[in-house]
């Protein structure tokens, strides 16, 4: 994606000075959210939540289970015998390093999974762009976040990008 990026900032750079004397056709191009509205980021999301669901339930159980834990502990703490808190803060310790490696693993698997889809949608993303870039013949594509003043409103080509990517 950063090649894609580069390449419009470099290819804008490149016609700018070349048509200096006309108004250059700008557009906005929100690439992150073109690709997460496919069909694709939807299955490819479908999928990790399968993937992942089950350790999602058990960190998320385990989160409440902690707090609770916690919670009982700082209330209740100075109250209860000895051998009643350490074994309450071995709960704890070991409900929490569980907790740590659900959320671990679960976060790799997000990463894996996005790497891939990122990997597998590039090039059509790429074709999709360039597909766009010639229809409304676009000399210039910015990110949304990359404009920092336009006195016009650009065309934001996001939608169609999502649209042609789904096509393909």
């Amino acid at each position: 994606m950063r090649k894609l990026t580069a390449a419009a900032c470099l290819f804008g750079a490149m016609i700018l000075p070349a048509h200096a004397a006309q108004a250059a056709e700008v557009a906005v191009l929100d690439w992150r959210a073109a690709l997460m509205n496919t069909q694709s980021a939807q299955t490819s999301l479908s999928q990790l939540e399968g993937q992942i669901g089950s350790q999602q339930r058990e960190a998320q159980g385990l989160g409440n289970e902690l707090q609770q834990l916690q919670e009982r502990l700082q209330r209740d703490g100075e109250t209860m015998a000895q051998s009643e808190r350490d074994s309450l803060i071995a709960e704890l310790q070991q409900k929490g390093s569980r907790f740590e490696q659900l959320r671990r693993e679960v976060i790799q698997a997000q990463q894996r999974s996005e790497q891939q889809f990122l990997e597998s949608a590039e090039a059509k993303l790429e074709q999709a762009v360039e597909q766009v870039l010639a229809r409304h013949n676009i000399d210039v594509l910015v990110e949304p976040q990359g404009v920092l003043h336009s006195s016009v409103d650009l065309p934001n080509v996001t939608e169609e990008v999502t649209q042609i990517f789904n096509s393909m």
